[in-house]
């Protein structure tokens, strides 16, 4: 495996951030394989069938280039800028004009420049971009995430992708857009963030807070937004500076500013060089650039890695100093490490820990567990939401 199109000498820190949020700091010409395992209702691992999965297996394909998993349903893009999609679509979020189940992946459409996407499986909704900078969206309209700029009736639930506007500046990297329950969030190319939908809580980061928006709106005037972090009913971001800032639902100290309070526009997290930030329905997990990882929140499964079930309304250390990336889902969590081995924590009702475990599932676990023993973890680009199934890349 070679590494390409590294440019040389000492990088700013806003260099730095720029490779990250268009997908990572290296790319690399080798092909990338694709893992699921965890919860697999409707096919949503993309395996041919509905069968809950307790160790990492492989979905076909050696070309992809990024995901987002909800268990239920998921949303890929491959590396010759196809999407593809499997799982429920009750709602159409699969995008493929219909309202029918898939098992096995489906290519949506035919076009060949999409860039970066995501999806939320608790409101079923799809959102993705292309090369172009254009912003697409489809699958459950409720108040207005489509962001379709329509009245109070709405515009009604869409099974294909239809553009938001006729913008061409939405930043087209992995980390640029994310979706809540019910809410959206995408920066864009001059560094702006903007929201939409539902604004449970102050969760779109506007004050004074409205009940929602069918159209995007700006987050403050800053230009210096650099990633957007998953989350359930709050917001999370990081600026260019290494800062962290939240905003919407404070229940169990999700915020983590030492209270339960809840915020309708951005707040700091304390400290500073955070690099990736994650989210649950009740808490967060994020990595530094020094390799630690911190979490605060809801801790009802263990998934803040203290070896307790105790909620934190401030940030605290997860053991260990070589953490990469961090991926959140409803109640437990999925971590990288740089030596390329990947970890796990929280609940493990559907397998979603990894350790090929019988069924019934083992119980949850309040300490990273390792899963397996490889050591080619990593790749590319990759990107969950809440759910209770996860997806991890190989890169030959």
């Amino acid at each position: 495996m070679a590494i390409t199109d590294k440019e040389e000498g000492v990088w700013e820190l806003d260099q730095v951030y720029n490779k990250i949020n268009q997908g990572g700091i290296w790319s690399y010409d080798g092909d990338q394989q694709m893992w699921g395992w965890g919860r697999n209702d409707n096919g949503g691992l993309g395996l041919n069938n509905v069968v809950d999965y307790s160790s990492p297996t492989q979905i076909p394909g050696t070309n992809w280039e990024g995901a987002s998993t909800g268990g239920n349903e998921t949303l890929a893009i491959k590396t010759d800028g196809t999407m593809w999609s499997w799982g429920d679509n009750t709602y159409g979020q699969l995008g493929n004009n219909s309202q029918t189940d898939y098992s096995s992946p489906t290519q949506v459409g035919t076009d060949t420049n999409w860039s970066a996407c995501t999806l939320n499986m608790q409101d079923h909704s799809s959102m993705a971009v292309r090369t172009d900078g254009t912003l697409w969206v489809w699958g459950n309209n409720d108040y207005g995430k489509l962001a379709q700029n329509q009245g109070p009736v709405g515009l009604g639930n869409q099974s294909s992708p239809i553009q938001i506007g006729s913008g061409t500046d939405w930043a087209t990297g992995w980390n640029s857009l994310n979706l809540g329950n019910y809410t959206a969030y995408a920066i864009k190319t001059d560094g702006t963030l903007w929201s939409w939908g539902y604004n449970y809580a102050g969760s779109m980061g506007i004050s004074p807070a409205p009940t929602s928006r069918s159209s995007p709106v700006q987050i403050g005037t800053e230009t210096t937004w650099a990633s957007t972090g998953l989350n359930y009913s709050h917001f999370a971001a990081i600026k260019t500076d290494g800062t962290l800032w939240v905003a919407g639902g404070g229940s169990y100290g999700a915020l983590a500013q030492n209270n339960t309070t809840s915020y309708s526009s951005p707040r700091q997290v304390p400290g500073t060089t955070w690099r990736c930030v994650a989210g649950h329905d009740d808490g967060m997990l994020a990595t530094k650039t020094d390799g630690t990882l911190w979490a605060w929140g809801r801790n009802a499964n263990g998934q803040l890695g203290q070896n307790n079930t105790t909620n934190y309304s401030s940030p605290r250390q997860v053991p260990g100093s070589t953490w990469d990336r961090v991926t959140s889902v409803w109640d437990g969590a999925l971590m990288l490490k740089t030596d390329g081995t990947i970890w796990a924590m929280g609940q493990n009702h559907y397998g979603q820990l990894g350790q090929n475990q019988s069924n019934p599932a083992r119980g949850p676990v309040s300490s990273p567990v390792q899963i397996g023993t490889d050591t080619d973890w990593g790749g590319r680009t990759s990107q969950q939401n809440v759910a209770q199934a996860y997806l991890a890349f190989k890169t030959k």
